[in-house]
């Protein structure tokens, strides 16, 4: 059967990118809409990739162009195979790479002098790969990729669909729906991305794209992300994230996203191998990869998963849920454990159920009788179960009910059929559709779907359907955060003056360890407006004493040497002095335990500084994160910093707004605005000391890994950094950090 097609018979779909599209956007839309496919490398050896490909395309009916390149054959899959670009009826549109790796650059050279608007490369063996040809043919690709202009995915991916277009250049051999749904999905892994597309398949939601981006020489999960963001037929994205490799782009894309409204639910793996050099403050231990990726990523309006059961749970709600007005939660059930089972998963997560109306409850009261519970969640028990009217009638009420935004029922779909429930689905699935708020369906547990259950779930649009409640609610919480999101998250710059960039510059170029020491820490907060305790550094005890009359009583010593990074544990920090002769003793003290130490770090001084009294210990740190970038930190602070972990991260730099909210998300937060009747503490010190320091952590780009105000402490006048340590992202700061 010859399964060529020529071009003239090919409608394709009627969106286009508009004509101000990116290079990009356009050179995805020939990718996933082309004209024609070429498939470099067709072998009919039985199981190959080449083979699965070519069985796909013409199993699901692509209308373009199938031809197949091979200069060693004449047919092949029963058609004509052709020897090379040139000897093909029309100009390659899109072209599958399936040579061997060190033929793969010269086949994208090739593809685009002949016409070629797009590449998928399937071929493996090249940057996953540790031995020098294989990076070397990395390399080449890269910039074979970059000279042409082609739209390329891969190398080592597993292919594409393309549901409008009939589209699957992809190895998998299961059943697929062609059917334009609502979902796009992208990620590097083919594995995973093919799994998450069956898992949702097997849910009844249709997926309208799925791009597997293997090694992204060419296209990254951020470029598809944009793409999906301007076309109208998809409402959720979902990406699978190894890395982020350009923090700007991902941004970027998920501010598109946003502004399109469209939600990104995002798999990222976890921990990160460079920030390393961070961790020799606390800040750095704090903010990890996933933590940092977070505080960044869910401003821009990204839902993170921690498995791949929540993201199809995730996805479930977002693709078919209306958008919630507000967190004004009501719930209908027919048992009563179920009932506080709704009550104890919904409180775990910090939501409610809202008080029921008046007027609700009046309407309740007189249709339920004994062995029910009026209320929210409401427990229709017998009356309902006796009478189907009875609990139809119930949810209509919940439905209508102004005061109520989302509408949760305890129930699941039959897995065979089911008269008396199907009429009941379809009846709610109307009210649903004329409801301005989600109606959801919750199955305690995973039950499963059959095919029955499957076809039925299409037939319900208007109703979300979910597999396992602490899953469900999980998802809840994500569509109500989500719904509370501004469209445009504005971008915010740098404030810092000149005279304090000066200042920065002039450090970072003097120093030469791995990190400043504790007065030029303390220099370059100040520069940055961030306010810092009376202090001055001293060489001899006498001198100490002049500084600490001069300061005035009481007053700390502490070690200065920018090789001690932690003071504390090794007996460098002495508080509570209030005497000349105490003063004495403690420069005495400390000097000794220095000259003790293995190593003979060298000794700059005694700092000798105001004692603040603190009605609160707080941190204010930043740190350099391999993906994210820069990110600040603000929490409870002192020696159990890492213990308490009561801390909040966001992307830098800050403005005085974003960093109240950073301040808001903590306990000390909380504690500081007045807990309890307590006094409120002086907020706008630590405001100023988080807006400077992501300030500083954004001025310096990568030369600064991170920064530890610990702690910083607060009372209801004043708050003051008393202790500071800047790592340098520099190579010492990596020796020392066992790079």
């Amino acid at each position: 059967m010859e399964a060529q097609v020529s071009a003239a018979s090919f409608s394709p779909r009627s969106w286009s990118p508009s004509p101000g599209a990116s290079d990009i956007v356009r050179g995805i839309h020939a990718m996933l809409h082309p004209r024609n496919i070429v498939l470099v490398g067709a072998t009919d050896k039985p199981g190959n990739y080449a083979e699965r490909i070519w069985n796909n395309l013409v199993k699901y009916g692509f209308e373009g162009g199938l031809y197949p390149v091979n200069a060693k054959r004449e047919t092949i899959w029963g058609v004509t195979c052709y020897k090379d670009f040139a000897s093909l009826p029309e100009k390659p549109d899109h072209v599958l790479v399936l040579v061997p790796a060190r033929f793969a650059v010269q086949v994208i050279r090739d593809a685009a002098a002949a016409g070629a608007r797009s590449a998928t490369i399937v071929t493996s063996g090249f940057s996953e790969l540790q031995d020098e040809e294989s990076q070397r043919l990395a390399a080449e690709l890269q910039a074979a990729i970059r000279e042409t202009g082609l739209a390329v995915t891969g190398p080592n991916c597993l292919g594409n669909l393309s549901a409008g277009e009939n589209l699957f250049t992809n190895i998998d051999d299961r059943i697929v729906t062609m059917e334009q749904g609502a979902v796009a999905i992208a990620g590097q892994s083919g594995a995973i991305v093919m799994a998450i597309r069956q898992a949702l398949e097997d849910r009844g939601v249709g997926v309208g794209y799925m791009v597997t981006t293997g090694n992204e020489a060419g296209l990254e999960t951020p470029d598809l992300m944009r793409y999906f963001a301007e076309d109208p037929s998809i409402k959720v994205i979902v990406v699978y994230l190894e890395g982020v490799r350009n923090t700007k782009s991902f941004r970027d894309a998920c501010k598109a996203a946003r502004a399109a409204s469209k939600p990104v639910i995002a798999l990222k793996l976890g921990a990160s191998e460079g920030g390393r050099a961070a961790a020799m403050a606390h800040t750095g231990a704090l903010a990890g990869s996933i933590e940092t990726f977070d505080a960044i990523a869910t401003r821009e309006g990204v839902i993170r998963v921690s498995g791949l059961d929540e993201l199809i749970e995730t996805t479930e709600c977002f693709a078919h849920a209306a958008m919630p007005k507000g967190d004004r939660l009501a719930a209908v059930t027919l048992s009563g454990g179920k009932r506080g089972m709704l009550i104890d998963a919904f409180y775990a997560e910090g939501l409610n159920f809202a008080p029921l109306s008046p007027h609700v409850s009046g309407e309740l009261a007189k249709m339920l009788g004994p062995g029910s519970i009026v209320g929210n969640p409401l427990d229709a028990g017998f009356a309902a179960v006796v009478d189907p009217s009875v609990y139809m009638k119930s949810i209509k009420l919940m439905i209508d009910d102004p005061d109520i935004d989302v509408v949760i029922i305890d129930s699941e779909l039959p897995k065979a059929p089911h008269e008396l429930r199907e009429r009941n689905l379809r009846i709610v699935n109307e009210m649903a559709s004329g409801a301005s708020k989600p109606v959801i369906y919750v199955s305690a547990m995973s039950i499963g779907f059959t095919e029955f259950t499957k076809g039925l779930r299409k037939s319900l649009p208007h109703l979300t359907v979910m597999q396992g409640m602490d899953r469900a609610v999980t998802a809840i919480k994500s569509l109500l955060d989500y719904a509370r999101l501004r469209k445009e998250v504005p971008d915010i710059l740098s404030s810092s003056k000149a005279s304090a960039r000066a200042v920065l510059e002039k450090t970072l170029k003097s120093a030469t360890g791995a990190a400043l020491d504790e007065v030029a820490s303390k220099k370059l907060l100040k520069a940055y407006g961030i306010p810092i305790s009376k202090e001055a550094i001293a060489q001899t005890a006498a001198e100490a004493v002049k500084i600490a009359k001069q300061i005035g009583f009481p007053v700390v010593a502490k070690v200065v040497s920018a090789e001690i990074l932690h003071k504390s544990d090794i007996g460098g920090v002495v508080l509570n002095l209030n005497s000349t002769a105490e003063v004495k003793k403690a420069f005495t003290d400390i000097t000794a335990r220095v000259n003790k130490l293995k190593g003979k770090p060298r000794l700059d001084g005694i700092l000798i500084a105001q004692q603040v009294k603190a009605d609160l210990e707080l941190v204010v740190g930043a740190s350099l994160d391999a993906e994210m970038g820069p990110v600040v930190l603000f929490g409870t602070g002192g020696i159990d910093i890492e213990l308490m972990k009561d801390v909040a991260l966001a992307g830098a730099p800050l403005d005085a707004a974003e960093a109240k909210l950073v301040i808001g998300r903590t306990k000390a937060g909380i504690k500081m605005r007045g807990y309890r009747g307590r006094p409120k503490l002086d907020e706008a010190s630590a405001v100023k000391a988080l807006v400077g320091l992501s300030n500083l952590i954004a001025d310096a780009g990568d030369r600064i890994a991170s920064i530890d105000i610990n702690p910083f402490l607060i009372n209801t006048k004043t708050g003051v950094a008393v202790d500071a340590l800047i790592v340098l992202n520099n190579a010492a700061a990596k020796r020392a950090a066992g790079h």
